[in-house]
């Protein structure tokens, strides 16, 4: 292997593997010598079993340039066919302003940022984040809303759950507006059914008639385009204690009366039209609102703020309590995530244009609209919507087909009800123009001749509701009107951003969450017209391209792994842990045998997978883990044999959540089967095997794949992810379906909104895929270990490696025991993780899988200059705790407990610690020449959970 990566490290330049590998070759063969190895080769014989071992090489072929690959993109790119699309059902064009896509979308110091667990240095993304938040509670009146969900779909799902949990014994059906959006009611029966819930569809006016409901979803306004009064039906509901949640369109809410005062409990919807791109159906940000006596049910997270130690207003996550991954099997819901990114924008949209410029975009397309139905009425069709703001519906009866199909031949797509209904749908948004209205109603026409239009420009009131005109303010805080100009705004995202620390400024050394080169070649594609500006729903003779890389990498996904059929509609790694555990029910079920239904999960298992099976409606048992961490064996054979008629499936991470390949993985996998189990196998570690080992060939049934880890999506501050899932042949027809595709085969319902999930950012793993090439991707996996292994050995002196495999080896991250730092010293991993930022770098993954310690995954896309830097850093670390525990250094006033340190500590004329500024600030001489700043001190989490704040106002932006 040694050679393989001379060769094609010194093939050309313009080869991509060695710009995405860090490490050059005579650096590797320093950091093999320190491990005591003369070859990559021998290293990894030392760390993967041999049982294991891939036999062939990957079948993805040579690595292209940058050139060659973005070429390759462009040619697929041309074979989708960017329509005008009119379709609505949840998905609009919208206008993203250029100063936010540049500085934004198109900017790493954003895109590439981690979720923000270490609150002082994301400062920055955690007030937009506050922005967003602030928004969705002005539009809906709600007093909290979290930092966004994955889509409208699943946000009504999670509401769903919110309502079933508050909600008294025996209620056990959930009802639906029948004019909610197709592919939201399906989401919701599939996540009812395992749970037990019914889902009853019907008018909701008789909702509270219905005996055992316990919660509600109404559409505002509906799939249909109609703007109802639900006041009376959430009225008669309240008083059957029946939770309602309106999924209401937000730009809408400018104009009319907002949810909480028509009586709603809760409020969801999509914030896709504030700015961000239909992309196929995502990624765009969803939201979850409520009132504040149902904060502790609500879902995902929240930003909340506080203070930090000089009593300065400073950000965090709140309530972090709710989180599944603390939860696990108690856990309610299996949100890991959030949809960061995007909300980000379309905080920034709102900022953009404010209060006063949504509302002029949504009456003018209420205009819009109001001149279609004045337009197609003077043509004779009847106009089945009444009150309406964007979306109408039109009786077109036996002209349907001839008026698609001349619509299409002037390059829009409006939506079909299907043939039975005779009548079609027609949605405006921001994107839509006069010059479009005119061709909709050349369509209409036909062969009649066209009559002139002088029906532009109508009041927009003319088709609201009267008794439905917002009169409420909403966006009144500062924010939403001090930067309207852009130098203004750019300034202003340009001081967010200079708050955090992002992979664009260090290396950012997080356990499990592959935090690895996003390269500029491979996020180009995401913005070109021919991929984001396509509707989920558009005909397929119009996006051939993205079907032919949906393909193309669904085939290499299935190289990679061994599985047989994947599909990419999970847009996060929980919803794919979801779909394949829904796919082993289903199996089950096909099979004859519905009461499998016990789920093993080790002890160290990543939250989400005891949370997922939960929802799965899975019945959870916990595994044993040996003093090294790895599964139990005894334990795992006689829970399998305790539990062999009802045994669903064993989850497993491999390399296991402890950074290490476990011999006898295989075994583990033979055990589960014999018992009539299937394994699932969690992707996070998957970094680590890439061209070495493929799960399937070792015995797992189904898993996910992190594509925004092993693959290159940029985690974006919290989100977006995706979460495809790949089964062996015998699970494939049990993969997740959707309404708008349904000739798949499939006896499982849709997990997501749109059929392949967060479409738009696949072309980014598949553009990296396509420049490593099958070897390249097996030099990286072998990197990641090299690099795992060499912090491994240049730290173990100072900080005990917790466990490690046979050899003495890890895999792709190892975990450095800081407990004992407690009693020698009263030094946490906490206050080493803030140290650290001193030091200028973001920190491990705290206190996962084992309490109070640091897990540090370096990646192969790490120099070994930034991997010694790491390792100086955490070296002099240990000597000021070895200061400590000495006595040398006080043990509650040191550089530890009080980090990290500000620009304003460094300038504090009245400083009383006993160590100087300069330790404090400089710890070591190369910081004097380039220093991140940290925005505030350690932040008092008890103290914003006491007093919790989740929405900005004048007062606290005046502070800041």
């Amino acid at each position: 292997m040694q050679q393989e990566i001379r060769q094609i490290s010194t093939a050309s330049d313009d080869q991509f593997v060695t710009r995405h590998i860090g490490v050059n070759d005579d650096d590797r063969a320093a950091m093999l010598k320190v491990l005591g190895v003369t070859t990559t080769d021998e290293l990894i014989g030392q760390v993967v079993p041999l049982a294991i071992r891939q036999k062939k090489p990957l079948a993805i072929g040579l690595g292209l340039t940058e050139q060659e690959a973005l070429a390759k993109a462009g040619e697929v790119a041309a074979k989708n066919k960017v329509f005008t699309s009119m379709i609505g059902q949840g998905y609009y064009g919208t206008i993203l302003p250029p100063v936010i896509q540049r500085n934004i979308l198109e900017n790493p110091a954003w895109y590439t940022a981690y979720t923000p667990y270490q609150p002082e240095i994301s400062q920055g993304r955690l007030e937009a984040l506050l922005n967003f938040q602030t928004m969705v509670c002005e539009l809906t009146g709600f007093d909290i809303a979290n930092a966004s969900l994955l889509d409208e779909a699943t946000a009504a799902a999670e509401a769903m759950m919110m309502a079933h949990r508050v909600a008294g014994p025996g209620c056990d059906t959930f009802f639906v507006d029948v004019d909610c959006h197709p592919q939201t009611i399906a989401v919701l029966q599939t996540r009812a059914e395992p749970l037990g819930i019914g889902v009853h569809v019907g008018d909701p006016i008789q909702a509270a008639e219905i005996a055992g409901v316990f919660g509600s979803l109404l559409q505002y306004p509906g799939s249909s385009g109609q703007v109802r009064d639900f006041r009376p039906a959430i009225a008669a509901m309240r008083a059957k204690k029946i939770v309602t949640t309106l999924a209401a369109d937000p730009l809408a809410l400018t104009l009319l009366v907002p949810p909480r005062e028509l009586g709603a409990d809760i409020a969801v919807g999509s914030m896709q039209r504030f700015g961000v791109p239909v992309g196929f159906g995502g990624p765009h940000a969803a939201y979850i609102a409520t009132t504040n006596e149902l904060r502790r049910s609500l879902p995902g997270r929240i930003i909340g703020v506080s203070i930090d130690s000089r009593g300065r207003p400073a950000y965090r996550l709140a309530l972090q309590t709710r989180e599944q991954h603390i939860r696990r099997e108690k856990a309610t819901s299996n949100i890991c995530t959030a949809q960061a990114l995007l909300a980000i924008i379309a905080s920034m949209y709102g900022i953009y244009h404010g209060p006063d410029g949504l509302k002029q975009i949504a009456a003018r397309i209420h205009d819009r609209a109001s001149t279609l139905v004045a337009g197609l009425a003077a043509l004779g069709f009847e106009i089945q919507t009444k009150e309406f703001f964007d979306t109408i519906t039109v009786k077109t009866g036996a002209a349907t087909a001839a008026i698609l199909s001349k619509a299409r031949e002037l390059g829009i797509n409006l939506r079909s009800l299907g043939r039975d209904e005779g009548a079609v749908r027609i949605s405006c948004d921001e994107t839509t123009t006069p010059a479009i209205c005119e061709k909709i109603r050349q369509a209409f026409a036909s062969k009649q001749k066209l009559p002139p239009s002088d029906l532009l420009g109508r009041q927009t009131e003319q088709n609201l509701p009267g008794a439905l005109l917002r009169k409420s303010e909403f966006m009144q805080q500062a924010v939403f009107s001090r930067y309207r100009s852009e130098t203004e705004l750019l300034r202003y995202m340009r001081r967010l951003s200079d708050r955090d620390l992002a992979l664009d400024r260090t290396m950012i050394p997080l356990g499990s969450c592959t935090m690895k080169l996003n390269a500029t070649a491979e996020m180009l594609p995401i913005t070109w017209p021919e991929f984001s500006n396509i509707h989920p729903f558009a005909p397929a003779d119009q996006t051939e391209g993205y079907a032919e890389l949906i393909s193309d990498l669904g085939r290499m996904l299935c190289d990679i792994t061994g599985y047989d059929s994947v599909s990419l509609q999970p847009n996060s790694g929980a919803q794919g842990e979801y779909a394949g555990l829904l796919a082993i029910r289903a199996y089950h079920r096909s099979r004859g045998e519905p009461q499998r239904d016990i789920c093993l999960i080790p002890s160290s298992a990543h939250g989400t997978n005891p949370a997922s099976a939960q929802l799965a409606g899975m019945k959870i048992v916990v595994v044993g883990c040996s003093e090294g961490g790895d599964i139990d064996l005894a334990d795992l054979r006689a829970k399998a044999e305790l539990h062999a008629d009802r045994l669903a499936a064993l989850m497993v991470t491999y390399p296991s959540t402890h950074g290490v390949f476990e011999e006898r993985i295989r075994e583990v996998c033979e055990v589960v089967h014999q018992f009539g189990g299937q394994v699932y196998l969690d992707g996070a570690n998957l970094n680590a095997q890439v061209g070495i080992a493929r799960p399937a060939d070792y015995g797992a049934d189904v898993g996910h794949i992190n594509l925004h880890k092993t693959f290159c999506i940029p985690h974006g501050g919290g989100g977006p992810g995706v979460g495809p899932v790949g089964v062996k042949a015998h699970l494939a027809r049990f993969l997740p379906g959707h309404p708008e595709r349904s000739a798949l085969p499939s006896n499982v319902g849709p997990v997501s909104a749109a059929p392949f999930g967060s479409a738009s950012i696949l072309p980014i793993s598949w553009v990296y895929i396509l420049m490593m090439g099958g070897e390249g991707l097996r030099l990286a996996s072998a990197q990641a270990i090299i690099n795992a292994n060499y912090i491994a050995a240049r730290l173990r002196e100072y900080f005990p490696i917790l466990y490690s495999g046979r050899a003495g080896r890890v895999a792709h991250e190892c975990i450095l025991d800081v407990r004992g730092f407690k009693s020698s010293a009263d030094i946490s991993a906490e206050d080493i993780a803030k140290r650290l930022i001193d030091y200028g770098f973001h920190a491990p993954t705290m206190s996962f899988p084992v309490a109070g310690t640091l897990m540090v995954e370096p990646t192969e896309s790490e120099s070994k200059a930034e991997l010694d830097r790491f390792c100086d850093a955490m070296i002099a670390i240990s000597e000021e705790i070895a200061s400590i525990a000495s006595g040398k250094s006080d043990r509650t006033n040191n550089p530890l407990r009080n980090a990290p340190h500000t620009a304003l500590d460094l300038a504090d004329d009245n400083w009383q610690r006993p160590y100087s500024r300069m330790q404090a600030c400089f710890p070591v001489s190369s910081l004097q020449a380039a220093k991140y700043w940290p925005p505030v001190n350690r932040i008092d989490n008890a103290y914003g959970d006491r007093n919790l704040v989740c929405t900005c106002d004048t007062t606290l932006l005046a502070m800041t």
